[in-house]
């Protein structure tokens, strides 16, 4: 295993260090492993967390115009209850705060039980649970899809609406608005490292890529030969088409790395993805390419798709600063 790390055991804390190091708006809560914004907005709090190895998910979402607070557990693992406390205290400004989670059954039930612990404190919670994932029904680690590359585009809805002075259930009703339009399909090439255990956590023979592939390395729905990009561009767009009529509308686009993917691979896809798109007259409002939910060090891709009505197009473009997602 090459990695540029100190010890295997302190990646999630040292990761957040220095992530906090480079963002001089936020504060690192350290063995709660909390990143949250130094200042607080008066407005609704966005609260988001998860296992570390998606970076920049979720600290990097921390900012104007987005997250309130990021919550990490160790690498693939929920954060704790007392540390998902800590970050909605830290969002928190009076007018209540949104959890969004992803659709993992760790994450479902340590984030409900702290927000029970924090309604117990007199803070209003709500959450949503993101689940955008169509390559299954459901799986061994979720009731359900998963929420995968989708969150982001909810952190940026929910967070533009906090920001324009929207109440606790406006930007719960945004938050839903935006997982009801976004679906996400996904592929891998290689497996990931966990830096605990030092090795690969499954395997992909070398002329062969897995259609459908989880952010944890969790089974995909096919493993088939190397294709060119023109035809994964098709193939990941129909599964999407499959589960929802796109045709004719206005989307935000993601074009999204799982870490180890070149970007001149991500831009070469995303030059397909708009042919195909442009195929059923579907115009992209706004284009995202890079890696913006990873999986360690795996490579591979996702693409995601959210349809926009007026509400989606003009929270989309409110202003964000975030050091992994700057709109302006």
């Amino acid at each position: 295993m090459k990695k540029i790390i100190n010890d295997p055991n302190n990646v999630v804390p040292e990761t957040l260090e220095g992530i906090a190091l480079s963002n001089p708006d936020v504060i690192y809560i350290p063995e709660l492993e909390v990143i949250a914004r130094k200042e607080k907005t008066g407005n609704v709090g966005i609260v988001s967390g998860g296992g570390s190895g998606h970076e920049p998910a979720h600290a990097g979402y921390v900012g104007d115009g987005m997250l309130d607070a990021a919550v990490a557990g160790h690498v693939f693992s929920s954060p704790s209850p007392d540390r998902i406390l800590e970050g909605i205290k830290r969002a928190d400004s009076g007018k209540g705060v949104l959890l969004v989670i992803k659709n993992y059954s760790g994450d479902i039930m340590n984030f409900e039980l702290a927000a029970e612990m924090a309604r117990m404190d007199g803070i209003e919670v709500e959450y949503v649970v993101v689940k955008d994932d169509v390559a299954v029904e459901d799986s061994t680690f979720s009731a359900g899809r998963r929420g995968i590359a989708g969150t982001i585009f909810v952190h940026k809805i929910a967070g533009a609406k906090a920001k324009l002075g929207g109440s606790l259930s406006d930007v719960k009703e945004a938050a839903e608005k935006a997982i009801e339009n976004i679906r996400t399909m996904g592929m891998s090439l290689t497996p990931c490292t966990i830096p605990a255990n030092g090795k690969p956590n499954f395997e992909i023979e070398e002329d062969k890529m897995e259609i459908g592939m989880g952010i944890h390395g969790e089974p995909g729905i096919q493993r088939v030969s190397l294709m060119s990009s023109s035809d994964l561009a098709k193939e990941l767009l129909n599964h999407i088409f499959e589960d929802m009529n796109f045709s004719d509308s206005d989307v935000a686009l993601m074009v999204n790395g799982l870490g180890s993917t070149p970007l001149m691979e991500l831009y070469i896809l995303n030059r397909d993805v708009h042919r195909e798109l442009e195929k059923k007259n579907i115009r992209v409002e706004k284009n995202l390419v890079g890696n913006y939910m990873t999986a360690l060090d795996m490579s591979g891709c996702s693409i995601t798709l959210m349809k926009l009505d007026e509400e989606l197009r003009e929270l989309l473009n409110v202003s964000c600063t975030t050091p992994a997602l700057t709109i302006r």
